[in-house]
């Protein structure tokens, strides 16, 4: 560096004593206080366990054996199976998500902020009860087509909610210019603005992928056969696990591939501005005479993703009395269900705070391998987890095996990375110069995590506990396997019901779980406006 050259500041190095790193930034040297190291420690071998249960468990009768039940041709059904109705979901999510998007951002649609409020109600849907309006309204829907329906309605927000945020992030210059040379609204859409968005929606479909391959609710009420029903059939068939072990190992090869594949599309060009100054606003894209056709569009999504399985639940709720349900069982098993999510949640929390600061503030190998570990789960469906904990009880801890604390440990292996990831960004969010003036004034660095670090990421982290809530209340297949005997959920409840057909018994569930469910969506949607 030339003498005259100035000190960056972020060199802990460099740095004048008593200058700062800017705010948010983390640190590039030191490593992290045993205080944070231990805990995030703990949490990252509590989310790699499933990944060593499908290590023990696929080999346990030797490579051979899982080999052949790799090979098997009823493998190479369930590959097909899963891949086919995966891409029939993100094409199908692709062309809702980007049309929706671009109709509500960037064109002069009238109600446009309702309709991107409608549009994202779907995700409050879980998809078994999608599956469950669907199949009960029309049964002639059972198999391939029923389930790529009911995955496509409750999905596609995945890509319509990052389409949008890169909508509006992006600056309009190149559309108007394209506009100016006489390119019409199509053809500047295609050329210009399209491959603008290609990072945003390849990102959603991916995230539209996973939950395809992770699903079991759905393609379970709809009898499909992909990999997870194969997993859970398995499972249920046999004392054996090994198959179903050496078929999750093929589960997390396809997500592991999959994810390369749409790191490797992005390629290297640049998708952001390089001059100077702020980005003019857009101008809304005058409809015309495809005002009434967008409309149409956006009211028959809108119908089809919320309206009609409401009206299915209504339906089903008119027709059934005290001889199909019982309210004081419903009461009952909807207390049951927010204590089991808020126990999920508040466990999950606490394994994520140490990781999310961790990831915030530190630099280095140990911190990325750390943040890195806890998204173990995240590429795992529920059942597989479930059978690793499943494992490990029966052989290590077997007072725990089928009681509560093992489902919640479960809730908390899976959706570890929700939690991470807003605790991380919280805590970006939040200026590093205070904690370092508290360690300066002597206190601990435990202390200064309870008192600076925790209260000014608390909003982002309880933000990030109510989404935990919402979808630990939500799962269903690891909730069917490690649940305590005699205890239910809405989601089994549901899911018992619907198994036999009893639709009527089973709406007054799927209403409160959509119900239960809404509420910290909409309390997440007000913190986030």
């Amino acid at each position: 560096m030339h003498s005259t050259d100035p000190v960056p500041l972020t060199d802990p190095a460099a740095r004048p004593p008593g200058v700062t790193p800017p705010a948010g930034r983390s640190r590039a040297g030191g490593r992290p206080p045993a205080a944070l190291f231990i805990p995030a420690v703990v949490a990252a071998v509590f989310a790699l366990l499933p990944l060593g249960y499908l290590a023990v468990r696929s080999l346990e009768r030797g490579p051979g054996f899982a080999w052949e039940v790799i090979a098997n041709e009823r493998t190479a059904q369930l590959l097909g199976r899963s891949l086919t109705l995966a891409a029939v979901v993100v094409t199908a999510s692709l062309l809702l998500g980007i049309s929706l998007a671009w109709l509500t951002v960037r064109t002069a649609l009238p109600g446009a902020r309702a309709w991107s409020v409608l549009v994202t109600l779907p995700l409050a849907v879980p998809s078994y009860v999608a599956a469950f309006a669907w199949l009960s309204a029309f049964p002639a829907l059972v198999g391939f087509v029923g389930s790529a329906l009911a995955l496509t309605l409750v999905s596609f927000p995945y890509v319509y909610l990052p389409v949008t945020a890169a909508l509006r992030g992006t600056d309009p210059a190149q559309e108007q210019v394209a506009r100016s040379l006489g390119h019409g609204p199509l053809r500047t859409f295609l050329r210009i603005t399209l491959p603008q968005l290609r990072p945003a929606a390849a990102g959603g479909a991916v995230l539209v992928a996973l939950y395809v391959f992770s699903d079991f609710g759905a393609v379970s009420l709809m009898r499909y056969d992909t990999f997870t029903r194969g997993i859970y059939t398995s499972y249920r068939a046999s004392f054996d696990r090994t198959p179903a072990a050496a078929l999750s190992v093929v589960l997390v090869v396809m997500t592991v591939l999959l994810v390369a594949a749409e790191a490797r599309t992005r390629g290297r060009a640049g998708h952001a501005r390089t001059g100077t100054g702020t980005a003019r606003p857009a101008v809304p894209v005058p409809l015309g005479r495809w005002r009434v056709p967008a409309l149409t569009w956006c009211a028959a999504v809108t119908a089809v993703a919320v309206l009609t399985p409401l009206a299915t639940l209504g339906y089903w709720l008119a027709v059934g009395n005290s001889a199909t349900w019982d309210p004081a069982r419903l009461l009952d098993t909807a207390g049951t269900t927010l204590g089991v999510a808020a126990a999920g949640a508040a466990l999950t929390t606490l394994l994520a705070l140490p990781v999310g600061v961790i990831a915030a503030r530190y630099r280095g190998r140990s911190a990325q391998m750390l943040e890195q570990s806890a998204y173990a789960g995240h590429a795992l469906p529920g059942i597989t987890v479930a059978l690793s904990l499943v494992f490990f009880a029966v052989r290590y801890a077997e007072p725990l095996y089928q009681e509560l604390p093992l489902l919640v440990c479960a809730y908390a292996v899976l959706f570890l990375p929700v939690s991470v990831a807003a605790t991380r960004a919280a805590v970006l969010q939040s200026p590093p110069v205070l904690e370092d003036v508290a360690r300066s004034l002597g206190r601990s660095p435990l202390r200064v995590l309870r008192e600076v670090t925790v209260p000014l990421a608390a909003p982002g982290v309880a933000a990030g506990a109510a989404l935990t809530f919402v979808v630990c209340m939500k799962e269903l297949p690891a909730t069917l396997l490690l649940r305590p005997t005699g205890m239910d959920t809405l989601a089994t409840r549901l899911w018992t019901e619907t198994g036999t057909g009893s639709f009527a018994a089973a709406a007054p569930y799927a209403a409160a779980l959509i119900l239960l469910a809404a509420i910290p969506s909409c309390l997440l949607g007000r913190h986030r406006t």
